[in-house]
């Protein structure tokens, strides 16, 4: 219902004719979904009745995700996380669910693009939630470990771009749709076994559309240490997708290092809850693309960390902190040591690929690349079509993601966090883990 027009003055005032209006458009909403379910409200679905759970794939401080078969006509391979509920000790006590596990789910039944991760249902059995999902075999972080085993050796350039377009593809659909993902990582971004991206796990995802709060003020803490730009490391109140870009710019360089390239140490918060200053972080950005310039971005210098950072120059540190960027020179070594020809062809890293990584890895988030922006760039325009299947005239076959039979019981009782399960939470086996506050 639009309220732009606001309805005019008569025998009933302004406030009832809005507050029928809504009434009416309730019980619309509720007799659509209504015809859409069999017998109403009172037929109950439990995921046992239409999944064959296959075994457990992951945990994390959300839940638990196991693989499943669909059954009694429902076909196909499906993904589905329960969310834990908060109940704990003998008495069972259901205090809801995460501001995380809600955002995930609000978002997902809306969302809708062949590069983003697919709802299929959600379940509500026995005060849990499912999330059912499309399955999928493989994930970035996943490709790019198999690429450092048994010894290291790159990643198809035409792999590579293909990832790289697809991503942006879904992440331009997000940012249309005042989405902003905020925890973009290589282990959230999901592959299928027939080589199309899906961007997943939107539990920090959120709408930055006229925010009555500031960002800052809802999450104080957001993205993986390592993807973190720098406008969210200096303290930034207020910030925008190109948070998200910086985080697929240093995605980006990891397909080709096949290690992150700013791996720095999380200082992690103090009992009272105070974000502190990611010195370490900060340290391993400045390395290789140089101190921040307030001639060149002219909002650093209102940045509330800003006086952290000049404590960087202040104190003893590398010389060459004190230097330009050193960006081309590690992109340089990063193509020699993968194999990739230096004097490559359009359409493989070269300098278009370092002009795109630059643009990504830009320090004023005004002046970095859009998603938009970049599927215009010359990375992608130049050189042979991209392929919808980033797997395409790949002879090696990725192994399948792994799924055990430690715990294949998606009973409510089996969940992490009560004390009937008795199970590891495996969130620390992870190679970077989503922060909370």
């Amino acid at each position: 219902m639009s309220l732009t027009n606001p309805p005019s003055s008569g025998s009933l005032s302004a406030r009832t004719r809005v507050s029928q209006n809504l009434k009416r458009s309730l019980q619309a909403t509720d007799d659509a979904i209504e015809s859409r379910r069999p017998g109403g409200y009172t037929s109950k679905v439990r995921v046992r009745d239409r999944y064959h759970i296959v075994g457990f794939i992951s945990s994390g401080t959300y839940g638990r995700v196991y693989k499943a078969l669909g059954k009694n006509g429902k076909k196909g391979e499906f993904a589905i996380k329960k969310f834990k509920p908060d109940k704990e000790g003998e008495t069972i006590q259901y205090t809801g669910l995460s501001q995380s596990a809600i955002r995930e789910m609000s978002l997902c039944t809306e969302l809708s693009h062949a590069n983003v991760v697919q709802l299929e249902e959600i379940i509500l059995e026995d005060k849990c939630i499912f999330m059912v999902f499309e399955y999928t075999e493989h994930d970035l972080l996943q490709i790019i470990h198999h690429h450092t085993q048994p010894q290291r050796h790159a990643i198809p350039a035409p792999m590579v771009r293909s990832i790289l377009f697809q991503l942006l593809n879904g992440l331009l659909y997000l940012h249309t749709n005042w989405v902003l993902h905020r925890d973009l990582k290589p282990a959230n971004i999901l592959v299928t076994s027939s080589g199309a991206i899906r961007i997943g796990d939107l539990g920090l995802a959120r709408l930055f559309y006229k925010p009555l709060n500031s960002l800052f003020s809802g999450d104080k803490v957001v993205v993986t240490i390592w993807y973190r730009a720098p406008e969210l490391l200096l303290g930034s109140r207020h910030y925008t997708p190109a948070v998200d870009m910086w985080a697929v710019g240093c995605i980006f360089a990891e397909l080709l290092s096949l290690r992150p390239i700013f791996k720095g140490e999380e200082a992690k918060m103090d009992s009272k809850k105070t974000v502190p200053f990611q010195r370490n972080q900060m340290m391993k950005i400045v390395e290789i693309l140089g101190l921040p310039r307030k001639e060149s971005w002219p909002g650093l210098v209102s940045m509330p960390e800003y006086s952290q950072l000049q404590s960087l120059v202040l104190h003893r540190q590398p010389s060459h902190f004190h230097r330009g960027s050193n960006l081309e020179g590690w992109y340089q070594s990063c193509l020699k040591n993968g194999g990739y020809n230096a004097t490559s062809s359009a359409g493989t890293p070269g300098s278009d690929g370092f002009d795109l990584l630059s643009r990504m890895l830009e320090y004023d988030p005004a002046k970095r690349i859009t998603a938009e922006e970049a599927l215009e760039h010359p990375y992608f325009a130049n050189g042979p079509p991209i392929s919808g299947d980033c797997f395409a005239g790949i002879e090696s076959k990725y192994p399948h993601r792994r799924v055990t039979q430690d715990d294949n019981d998606i009973r409510t009782g089996s969940l992490p966090g009560t004390k009937r399960s008795g199970l590891p939470d495996d969130s620390l086996m992870r190679a970077s883990k989503r922060l909370k506050e």
